[in-house]
């Protein structure tokens, strides 16, 4: 019988575990679980991959926890800018949105560009007005106002400063979500989602958004979320690299992603992890950093929760 699977990540970086309280330790670990068993449900049940990512990703989104949706940080003018890509390794359709705001569910909306519309990727005042077509409903600024978030920013204001979530000193966690799954029928799907950097000017997009970057699914190689250094990944076309070592190289999903994540990303001197999934339910989840918020859980009986080394 064909093993179905899913993974997901709420982001890498430095994790140091002194700085971890137990009882936030315990509360990340228990939010990963609920978005694990959300898109576990869906393949369980019968359900598409696709709906499995959207699933998982959405419950990542609606946690103040990670930096995406209801958690993203703030940027330089004091507002939320979110991005998000979904794709669907049966028939490489894929859609994202980017620079969007007041968005409860970013991943949901990457969906409708990608089944709603004839285009793949949509940003700004644009993908606004075709979420406002559909009837989506914009949050009031208080929903995704976090104290925590709040004060990271206010801490390098009016600074050219930017930073990549949490921080403290040098200490910073790449602040992504994301989702791969492989359902009962063997199709593959990926999803990723972000709040992007504390303080960022000028509309700068990182690779979450961005399809071969970091995100990818191909039913024929591997589906992929990319979670680190998103200029790095962009520049090393992170996701896409994982799948073309398989495609061309022969190389397993596990040989792949290690050889981006441990050897090609620190080469351009980028850092950070991925997840990764083939259309036989097997996973990789590599990252080069201290930690990496990360879950998997297979019909084989396999689950597993983490956030270090």
């Amino acid at each position: 019988m064909q093993t179905f699977s899913i993974a997901i990540h709420g982001g890498a970086g430095t994790l140091v575990k002194g700085m971890m309280t137990q009882d936030l330790e315990t509360a990340y670990k228990n939010a990963l679980k609920l978005a694990l068993d959300q898109g576990y449900k869906v393949l369980d049940q019968g359900g598409s991959a696709l709906d499995a990512v959207e699933a998982s990703v959405k419950e990542l989104e609606n946690s103040h926890l990670f930096n995406a949706g209801k958690g993203s940080v703030f940027s330089a003018n004091e507002t939320h800018e979110m991005d998000a890509s979904i794709m669907d390794g049966k028939n490489l359709k894929a859609g994202a949105i980017s620079l969007i705001s007041g968005i409860k569910n970013p991943v949901s909306l990457a969906r409708d560009v990608m089944e709603k519309s004839e285009h793949v990727f949509l940003a700004g005042e644009g993908a606004m007005q075709f979420a406002k077509e559909l009837g989506y409903k914009f949050e009031e600024a208080s929903y995704f106002y976090d104290d925590l978030r709040h004060q990271q920013w206010l801490d390098i204001k009016d600074s050219n400063h930017f930073q990549l979530d949490h921080s403290a000193k040098k200490d910073s966690k790449f602040g992504t979500v994301g989702a791969v799954a492989c359902d009962k029928d063997g199709n593959i799907a990926a999803a990723t989602s972000t709040g992007g950097m504390t303080n960022k000017k000028w509309g700068r997009v990182g690779d979450s958004p961005m399809i071969g970057a970091g995100n990818y699914a191909n039913n024929k190689t591997c589906a992929i979320s990319c979670t680190g250094s998103g200029e790095y990944f962009i520049r090393g076309v992170v996701a896409y690299d994982v799948a073309c070592l398989i495609e061309h190289k022969n190389m397993s999903l596990a040989e792949a992603s290690s050889e981006v994540i441990h050897k090609r990303i620190l080469e351009l001197g980028g850092d950070g992890g991925l997840i990764a999934i083939d259309s036989q339910g097997n996973i990789a989840m590599p990252f080069n950093t201290e930690g990496m918020y990360r879950a998997k859980k297979s019909s084989n009986g396999m689950e597993e929760i983490s956030i270090y080394s």
